[in-house]
């Protein structure tokens, strides 16, 4: 039995990068997954295609942490 997979980005947060010659982007976006609660995520887009590539999700906990990870580092 096959699942259907879909998607729906319910808030565009930030473009992190944008390749040369535009074709892909990594953005952080809040995402929810076949209809569950949104999360963050932060991947790869192509944008000719506007096809998701390799990424992470993250809970509201995990970005908090991440939030407080990256401002001691940096």
């Amino acid at each position: 039995m096959s699942k259907d997979f879909n998607y729906e980005i319910k808030k565009h947060i930030a473009t992190l990068s944008t390749s040369e010659n535009s074709d892909y982007t990594t953005e952080l976006n809040l995402i929810s997954y076949n209809g569950a609660s949104p999360k963050y995520d932060i991947r790869k887009w192509d944008r000719k295609s506007d096809r998701m590539l390799k990424g992470i999700t993250l809970t509201d906990e995990e970005a908090r942490q991440l939030k407080e990870a990256l401002a001691t580092a940096i």
